[in-house]
Order: C-alpha cells, then structure tokens, then sequence
C-alpha cells in the first residue's frame, strides 16, 4: 500500500481539485483521506454517506463550577490567555481562549474549576461514489490540534487501506506549512506539489519543499494555470530542476475546473483537455512510486 499525499505552499492553487481527479482516476483502488481538516471540500465533490461518524477528543477546557465559586478572583489573576471574564457577576471561561492548561484550578482555593475533554471535531468513514471509502473530517469553529486531527484521519485510513488490500491511499493534505501539513506528510511514499505561476505561489513552493526535504521525501511538481504567467513559470521549472523535484505536470487554464465543480465532478470526469493531463499524470506518479519502493 502506498500514500500519495498532495499539498500546496498556498490555498486556491488547485490541490483539492487534483487530489479528488486521482481518487477518481484511481477508483477502487484508492482509500481517500482527506486531511484539509481546517477547511475540509473533498465531500463536495465525492459525495459520501458519512456512514461512521465519531467525536473527536483533544485538549481540555477549563470549567468553573458556579455553585461553589466564592469569586475571589485568583483564577482571572493567574490565566495568560485572558479566557476568564466577568459576566453579570459570575467569572465565566471563554472556552475559544482557554488553552486548557489546568493553572486556574491548581490555584482556585475551593477547588471550584475542573477540566474536562475538549471535543474539537468529528471524524467519518464514508462510501464514496468510486467505489471506494474516504476517511475525512470537521474540525470545530476555532479549534485547535487540527494537526491531531489529521493524524486521526490518517491513521485510520491506513487501517482501511490495510483491511480492505487497498493499493493506494490518495491524501488532500492542508495548504501552507504547519503541523497539520507535518502530520500530513508523515509515512508518505510520494509527494505531490501543487502549484500556480504567481510570485507568491513560488515563494510558497520553496517553503513546502523546505518541509518535505527535511522528510526525506521524493516529490514531484504540477504547475496549474501554467500559461497565465510563463516567466514564473520557468522559474519553478528552474527551481524543481535544481532540486531534483520530478516535473509531472503544467496544466493550462481551462474553465473546465470551474465547470465540473458546478456539475459536483471532478475534471477528470468531463470531456475536456484536461483529462488527458491528469490520466497521463496519475499514471507517471504510480510509476515513480515503483521506481521508489
């Protein structure tokens, strides 16, 4: 079994739509995992059934039991993330702000304030219309330890992948470079490194690759909208060449990408030139894979 994991340094370059393009061109060969957790849209175009759905418990939060606060105060003091305010006479904990960190209770002299399990999100398995399954997420409005989360759905992608003889694990990792990106990108066989010909795109490349090279990982490059800026372009086909980053695609922009989300498909499922593209694509990528492992 091996994981594909595709990420981009940005949001908006792409990445959702090719990642979902190779579970559609992989079929029933390929467990999804969507790990976009942050602002998750592989369901928008997979349709899934959410057949399991779990909680998901990460950090605590701090609750004041208001029948024994004898409101001293001290709980307010000591917190550095501000997350105790005063409303209508009773200390209440914002739980946006709290970071759970348990120094309110070690200080509350009637042992008035317990933390407790914070529930960040849910996870899914679901039946999607490859054929297949996809493990994917939500995380909750301003929660953290999404890079938790993502190694959740990850984990338990592999498991399927594992019981059902799957050959391949598709992964929409989140754009950028923080820990839900590292999370991502952890016990990949192949990275996949969607980009677009904008000055911030390139710069955001360089960032990511930073990351995947301190993972030992090989990976190749797929320039999107290639022809809306040549000049950058050729500078990211400069950059992959210097660091030996596998050239696997340069799409052009094509209203296709637009027109096929309307219609709830990948671009991989209409008639336009883009599919060839991507067909040719997925089956280098699997290639390489070979020549890897």
């Amino acid at each position: 079994m091996k994981e594909i994991v595709i990420i981009s340094g940005k949001g908006g370059t792409g990445k959702t739509s090719v990642s979902a393009s190779f579970a559609v061109l992989g079929g029933k060969d390929v467990i999804v995992a969507d790990c976009d957790v942050d602002a998750a849209d592989m369901h928008l175009l997979l349709k899934p059934d959410y057949e399991i759905s779990e909680e998901f418990y990460s950090g605590e939060l701090a609750i004041i039991k208001q029948e024994d606060c004898i409101k001293c105060g001290k709980c307010k003091d000591v917190c550095r993330f501000g997350a105790i305010n005063i409303i209508e006479n009773k200390y209440i904990t914002d739980p946006l702000s709290c970071e759970g960190c348990g120094y309110c209770a070690r200080v509350c002299p009637t042992e008035t304030i317990i933390n407790i399990d914070l529930n960040v999100g849910n996870w899914y398995i679901s039946n999607i219309r490859t054929g297949s399954k996809m493990v994917h997420a939500k995380l909750a409005t301003g929660a953290d330890n999404s890079g938790k989360l993502v190694a959740q759905v990850k984990n338990k992608a592999k498991e399927l992948a594992e019981k059902m003889n799957k050959k391949y694990i598709v992964v929409d990792g989140s754009p950028g470079v923080g820990c839900p990106v590292v999370s991502s990108l952890s016990g990949a066989s192949y990275v996949v490194l969607v980009t677009e010909p904008t000055v911030s795109g390139l710069h955001d490349l360089k960032r990511v690759y930073e990351l995947v090279k301190k993972f030992n990982l090989r990976a190749g490059c797929i320039i999107n909208k290639y022809d809306l800026n040549i000049s950058v372009t050729r500078e990211i086909e400069k950059f992959s060449e210097k660091e030996q980053i596998d050239k696997l695609a340069k799409i052009p922009y094509d209203k296709s990408f637009t027109e096929a989300v309307i219609q709830k498909l990948t671009v991989a499922e209409t008639d336009n030139k883009i599919k060839p593209l991507l067909q040719k694509t997925w089956e280098n990528i699997k290639n390489k894979i070979n020549e890897t492992n």
